[in-house]
């Protein structure tokens, strides 16, 4: 049973330069939250318990957003803003995130390396951040996973695209 997944966020964000100077790529807004949060949220609704974010020190604001803010929380709910708190505080109670630092960004490769000490012998599953993927029935994180427990084999999703797209 896959229980962890491997989420790599350390990369440079160059296709979207100049945003991406001053803000991950992963934490770029997309209608009311992060793309990052749908990711985590996906990974959730697919019976993933541990998501491990590799990540760079320059990154801060990924930690940042999924870690608990004491003093935010305690000035929200001291002035009675306890919707905000509520928001604030639940991200930080989401689900269990470890955060695995990449020291310089080599490539996707190195960045799963970079896991290996926390997900073990364990088999996982990677959600890679630059297409959300949406379907009604089934997170796609999901059905990769059904697959995998099915096949007892690698699966990797993959969707077709126009030449003049790539």
């Amino acid at each position: 049973m896959i229980k962890k997944v491997v989420i790599p966020a350390a990369g440079l964000g160059t296709r979207f330069l100049p945003f991406t100077k001053t803000i991950a790529k992963e934490m770029l807004p997309i209608i009311d939250r992060p793309n990052l949060q749908y990711l985590l949220e996906e990974a959730k609704q697919s019976g993933i318990e541990e998501v491990i974010l590799i990540v760079s020190y320059s990154k801060k604001e990924i930690t940042d957003y999924f870690s608990h803010n004491q003093d935010l929380e305690a000035k929200l709910l001291s002035s009675g803003k306890n919707e905000e708190y509520k928001l604030v505080y639940e991200l930080g109670e989401f689900m269990k995130i470890t955060f695995v630092n990449q020291p310089q960004p080599t490539g996707l490769g190195h960045a799963i390396l970079c896991a290996k000490e926390v997900v073990g012998d364990e088999d996982f599953a990677i959600i890679l951040g630059d297409d959300l993927v949406y379907s009604e029935d089934k997170p796609a994180i999901a059905q990769l996973i059904e697959y995998y427990e099915k096949y007892d084999a690698s699966i990797i999703g993959v969707q077709k695209v126009a030449h003049e797209n790539t």
